[in-house]
């Protein structure tokens, strides 16, 4: 679902360990269960067990019950998840523990998410007491927590060990404030003569750009007076980077000057390409910059020439600069020179980019399109022999080509490579065991967290082994990451399981929409995770926001519940119903319909709006202003035609009708 700004399908997860008080409702009624999660009650009765007396154990113990809770745990002997009782035993009072039982239990657990957790914990809890001594003893290093770093050297310095000052600057000059912890060892390492000024330079300047300007403040004090003029200037710039026409003001010929003209002009860029240019070409002259910050710069003036609308100022720019390092800024070319039917200056822009890029299935798709338009001969392969060979991929430019061609769509669909010797092996492999027991109780969260911990390191058929057992207990987005994971990419059952497909097919009667694009519209936004949550507030299987779905159901003239989104039938059956009401908005469109699903149906009558001649489709759908919405328009236009295959019939990839409407 589209909100204000596009947001990006990234879902949050909470840092709790899964030890909450309350006994889940999903063991006193299965029922509430999705249909696609595995049923609790089909395990042995053993097993049954057990988790019941997990979760007594784990209210006992909460409850300080300790008689009760030591008589239950007697009763949890090889149960997956009797560790996180452990754990809780020996972090309600980490101060107080043994260092032999912290060790006892990271040996007993090794390699595992709870032993990770407990040995950062137990380390923090060493410092806050200044046991330096058992500190080092117990520091592996290496562990990606700058607090435990910093503890780390100040335990070697107490120590007398004065080669730890050779590793603070890494630590230092960040763009960010760290934490207090590492304040003891900042002030040794400058009370030892080790800050320069042009490393507080670096760090001011790195803060400048990252928005930290209470650091840039700060370490601007620190700088010794004849560096706080340049401070203060950047500073100046950073706020006003029109100052810079104040060109007396900057002639001085330094690095720290180049810092802040270089960042003031790409300020500029944003607000006024045009000026940003005229006073680049005056300081370029000037000043001796160095070839990355030149190229940067240019860059960023030639980006915003663009969206600004400047196109030959920006093919002026770019003339100079003798070598292209951003392919991203290539790419927005060729698609403004596409958005403009400009078809000889797409090919030109096409050729500066990179070998590799170049022969993506993307830029040979439109290399037989530009070759095709110009009428070009002798330019390499034929624009049939380009179509070919990307037709022969299973890609959105797999089928445009197929379609160029009027070949049938390559649908190549094998299993994954697993042998049943390592799938029985991953079946005992204690964290999946712990993590399928916390899908059984019903805490999706502590599950995910010991699938992210364990499976991502795994040696790839074991990574695939893992995504076939979640695919089995109905975890679909693991299975799918799974076979992401492991860059294999033609288990089509796994990377497009037709799950709730009930639900699907009872929502395609209802709305008069394939069920074909309903399980690629499910598949993009939530990779059917029926509990997912955008960081702008979109929820379910189809990341229905909340008031779009409250609005639709009134459409409707159905009950509406927030919770209700997380239930995949009703977020199915709203979705489906404000799939359907885009569709008929935009004339039964998908391609126009499946953008507005995105990023929102005023956006897209925007940007017809805005064309100042039509464009065919494929164009169309290139030069889609929002990265993210031409992805999703790509990839569900493309699941449509797996969905067709999966459900064992033809998906049309583009309808006659949709490629002839005007765009």
């Amino acid at each position: 679902m589209w909100s204000l700004r596009i947001r990006s399908h990234v879902f949050l997860f909470a840092v709790f360990v899964g030890l909450s008080l309350a006994v889940p409702k999903v063991l006193a009624d299965p029922s509430s269960q999705d249909a696609a999660w595995p049923d609790a009650t089909t395990a042995s009765s053993e097993r049954l067990a057990q988790r019941q007396t997990f979760l007594e154990a784990r209210d006992a113990l909460s409850r300080r019950q300790m008689t009760r809770y030591e008589t239950l745990l007697e009763q949890l002997e090889g149960y997956p998840l009797a560790p996180y009782l452990t754990y809780r035993e020996l972090t309600r009072n980490l101060q107080k523990a043994s260092p032999e039982a912290v060790g006892n239990f990271l040996e007993a657990e090794s390699g595992s998410y709870l032993a990770h957790q407990l040995q950062r914990q137990w380390l923090h809890s060493l410092a806050r007491q200044k046991r330096w001594e058992q500190y080092l003893s117990d520091y592996p290093g290496a562990l990606g927590d700058t607090e435990l770093a910093c503890h780390a050297l100040h335990a070697r310095l107490t120590r007398g060990d004065k080669s730890a000052l050779d590793e603070v600057e890494p630590l230092w000059n960040v763009a960010r404030s760290q934490p207090e912890a590492c304040d003891p060892v900042f002030d040794r390492w400058m009370a030892e003569g080790r800050l320069t000024p042009a490393i507080t330079w670096e760090r001011h300047t790195k803060a400048i750009k990252g928005r930290a300007y209470g650091l840039a403040n700060y370490l601007a004090r620190q700088m010794p007076d004849s560096w706080q003029g340049k401070a203060r200037l950047m500073r100046e710039v950073n706020r006003n980077p029109k100052a810079l026409a104040q060109t007396a003001r900057f002639r001085e010929q330094s690095e720290a000057m180049q810092d802040i003209i270089s960042h003031g002009i790409q300020r500029l860029a944003r607000r006024d390409a045009l000026q940003a240019l005229a006073l680049w070409r005056g300081y370029d002259a000037q000043q001796l910059f160095s070839h990355t910050e030149r190229l940067a710069t240019q860059e960023t003036i030639a980006q915003r020439l663009i969206f600004q609308g400047h196109r030959e100022q920006a093919d002026q720019l770019l003339a100079t600069v003798p070598a292209l390092g951003n392919t991203e800024l290539v790419e927005s070319l060729i698609r403004d020179a596409l958005e403009q039917l400009d078809w000889e200056r797409a090919y030109t822009w096409l050729n500066q980019l990179p070998a590799e890029a170049q022969d993506s299935e993307r830029w040979r798709y439109w290399r037989a399109r530009m070759i095709e338009e110009l009428a070009l001969e002798n330019t390499g392969p034929e624009p049939r022999d380009l179509y070919a060979a990307v037709a022969a991929t299973r890609s959105f430019y797999g089928f445009l080509s197929a379609d160029k061609l009027g070949f049938e769509y390559r649908l190549l669909d094998q299993p994954a490579p697993v042998s049943d010797a390592v799938l029985t092996e991953m079946e005992q492999h204690p964290a999946l065991q712990r993590a399928y027991e916390w899908l059984m109780i019903g805490d999706t969260v502590a599950a995910s967290r010991e699938w992210y911990y364990t499976v991502p390191g795994l040696e790839h058929e074991r990574i695939m082994a893992a995504g076939k057992l979640a695919q089995r207990w109905g975890w679909h987005r693991k299975g799918i990451q799974a076979m992401i994971s492991a860059r294999f990419w033609d288990d089509l059952q796994m990377r497009f399981p037709l799950a709730y497909q009930e639900h699907v097919q009872t929502a395609a009667r209802d709305t008069a929409i394939h069920p074909h694009l309903l399980f690629a519209i499910a598949r993009q936004e939530s990779a059917f995770m029926p509990h997912a949550r955008s960081p702008a507030g979109a929820m379910g299987l189809m990341q229905l926001m909340p008031a779009t779905a409250q609005q639709t159901a009134r459409k409707a003239g159905v009950p509406y519940r927030r919770a209700d989104l997380l239930s995949p039938e009703k977020n199915i059956a709203l979705g489906s119903r404000y799939l359907n009401e885009l569709l008929t908005e935009f004339g039964g469109n998908r391609i126009l319909a499946t953008a507005a699903y995105n990023a929102g149906p005023y956006r897209v009558k925007q940007w017809l709006r805005e064309k100042t001649h039509k464009l065919p489709y494929d164009v169309w759908i290139e030069t889609i202003p929002f990265r993210e919405t031409r992805g999703y328009v790509q990839n569900v236009l493309s699941y449509s035609v797996i969905y067709g295959y999966r459900m064992g019939e033809k998906s049309p990839f583009i309808t006659a009708e949709e490629a002839s409407a005007p765009f």
